[in-house]
């Protein structure tokens, strides 16, 4: 009898470990039982940088709903989970592996560049796709599994010295930059835009910047850019820093015309802040909340009905990620009783050899490099009466 009972609980650990995905492939099994795609999402919804997590988050939602409500990928069905990190690479890995356990096969994250990057280890070590809606530094996408939708850091300083240039209210104006020069993301946009203003003739007449330790008190920075007579102040830095960099100009009346770039979007949404003071801000950004085309406008209804606010263009990354998956998948022939490792490999195949012409953050379309950078057009959008529209 003895004997009777340790056959009948060794089978049954057994049965749970199959339906775990424990035993077998080192984790590389089908984690699903094979009926659906699991897809996992990652970034801050919680912390300074929650506005760009929370978005993410929701957008991947309606574009999971609308996926599913058209009979999924293949006639699968998606099941999708996303983790908070905090904006914390330590946060960020214990997500993944949260993820990971649920059973996720592909990633959808993360949201910010240095819990990408962190993350960017695991994935690549478990060989598991991983798509980036917003990760901009370089070393997000270092591996060949990891591909982003968004512009890289190099690529949104260059751009914008391309549009500066070629603007005819722009292109003659002295400039100024302020830059974070502590965080990557920041560094990164500045250095491309000096190199490529250089080789445009951009007039540069003053470069100052400052840490995550001196970002409250632009006194400095402004004074120097006035002195300097730069009548365009570019702001490769997020929306924060941004808003009080505003307020203050105009505290000691300054007014340059101010040009920033993805991380100033969620500006209008900074709590007590004068949006009076941020009319007629450029930003350069692969998405419009209001442009006429069908697509956005039935995204933005979606996402107003769902959260009650506009998308911003980080969102708008993470709905057009789920589409290429679906292309991608779709292409492949790629089905969720496949391993994680079988899945990365032919979703690397599928990526390079798609083109997306329905997408939310081009004016034309997007395609993938080899190398997990986006192919696609920007957009420059100007701050009008509270609303971002595009610039003309």
């Amino acid at each position: 009898m003895k004997k009777k009972v340790i056959c009948l609980l060794s089978a049954a650990l057994l049965t749970v470990a199959s339906l775990c995905g424990c035993g077998g492939s080192g984790g590389q099994g089908s984690a699903s039982g094979g009926d659906v795609f699991k897809i996992g999402g990652i970034g801050p919804t919680t912390g300074g940088a929650a506005i760009y997590g929370s978005d993410v988050r929701d957008a991947i939602q309606i574009a999971v709903d609308e996926v599913n409500a058209a009979g999924g990928i293949n006639g699968f069905k998606i099941e999708y989970r996303f983790e908070d990190d905090e904006h914390n690479a330590e946060k960020a890995v214990n997500a993944y592996n949260t993820l990971k356990d649920w059973g996720m096969q592909m990633l959808i994250g993360t949201v910010t560049s240095a819990p990408c990057i962190a993350v960017s280890e695991l994935t690549h070590t478990d060989n598991m796709f991983q798509l980036t809606p917003s990760g901009t530094a370089v070393q997000c996408v270092q591996y060949d599994n990891a591909f982003r939708v968004c512009f890289s850091d190099p690529d949104q300083g260059a751009a914008s010295a391309d549009y500066i240039a070629g603007n005819a209210d722009l292109g003659s104006k002295p400039v100024a930059i302020i830059y974070d020069s502590s965080t990557e993301y920041s560094t990164g946009i500045h250095d491309s835009f000096v190199a490529k203003a250089g080789d445009l003739g951009v007039n540069i007449v003053s470069d100052t910047s400052f840490t995550t330790d001196s970002n409250t008190d632009f006194s400095v920075q402004l004074q120097t850019s006035k002195d300097a007579g730069a009548e365009l102040l570019f702001l490769p830095i997020y929306y924060q820093e941004a808003s009080l960099i505003l307020q203050q100009a105009n505290a000691m009346g300054y007014a340059p015309v101010f040009f920033g770039v993805d991380g100033m979007d969620g500006i209008l949404g900074v709590e007590n802040f004068d949006t009076s003071l941020a009319e007629g801000v450029y930003l350069l950004t692969p998405f419009s909340a209001t442009a006429e085309d069908e697509l956005t406008k039935n995204f933005v209804s979606k996402f107003e009905e769902k959260t009650g606010h506009v998308p911003n263009q980080f969102g708008a990354d993470a709905y057009d990620a789920v589409y290429a998956i679906k292309a991608v998948c779709e292409k492949q022939d790629i089905k969720p009783s496949m391993s994680i490792s079988e899945i990365c490999d032919a979703m690397k195949t599928g990526m390079t050899s798609i083109s997306l012409d329905k997408v939310l953050t081009s004016p034309t379309t997007i395609s993938w490099t080899a190398q997990g950078e986006p192919n696609k057009d920007p957009r420059a959008v100007i701050i009008e009466n509270g609303v971002y529209v595009l610039a003309k």
